[in-house]
């Protein structure tokens, strides 16, 4: 049996301060603070953005986050729900245009028993995988770990974001708008 070595998850399981600076829900803050490459905010629309994982799994491991503030997926109006569910299909296009993976695990945590680290704010996963990747079980046998530096991926998949027809493209550091 081999293990999956992801040494940079470390950093997120014994950081002390969980995000010292932000004082509420980090869902809620980062993308009003208009940081969006230092934010790893990397599309928005009016209703949703799309954010990359600071500590992956796998490169391009994206979520997909509705503006509103709730941990319960039926509390979401339907305005919300179209945007959340049409800034998806753009996350996997532009995750497979950039990355050309095998596939994908998509998904929601809800509740405190699902497992997410932030339960209150509802957002969904979309993580590319290969064939022979890493997987979310503690023990694997013959897998190999795909890396690639957060930077590297956030300016390939913001570049296919671009690309995509409706994209409003403003500074270098910004996300990708779709109206």
């Amino acid at each position: 049996m081999e293990q999956v070595f992801a040494p940079w998850r470390i950093e997120w399981i014994e950081r002390e301060d969980k995000n010292a600076d932000i004082e509420g829900c980090v869902f809620c803050e980062l993308p009003e603070q208009r940081s969006d490459r230092e934010n790893l905010i990397v599309a928005r629309n009016e209703h949703a953005f799309v954010m990359l994982n600071n500590y992956p799994y796998n490169p391009g491991h994206a979520m997909v986050i509705p503006h509103v503030h709730s941990g319960e997926y039926a509390a979401l109006e339907d305005t919300v729900l179209l945007d959340h569910a049409r800034l998806k299909q753009r996350t996997f296009d532009a995750l497979e245009g950039a990355l050309e993976p095998d596939g994908f695990n998509a998904g929601l945590n809800l509740g405190d028993g699902a497992g997410g680290s932030i339960d209150d704010h509802l957002h969904t996963h979309v993580v590319p995988r290969w064939q022979g990747d890493t997987n979310f079980m503690p023990v694997i046998g013959d897998t190999s770990v795909i890396v690639e530096a957060l930077e590297e991926t956030y300016d390939r998949v913001r570049e296919v974001f671009a690309a995509q027809e409706g994209a409003t493209v403003a500074g270098e550091d910004d996300a990708i708008v779709f109206e």
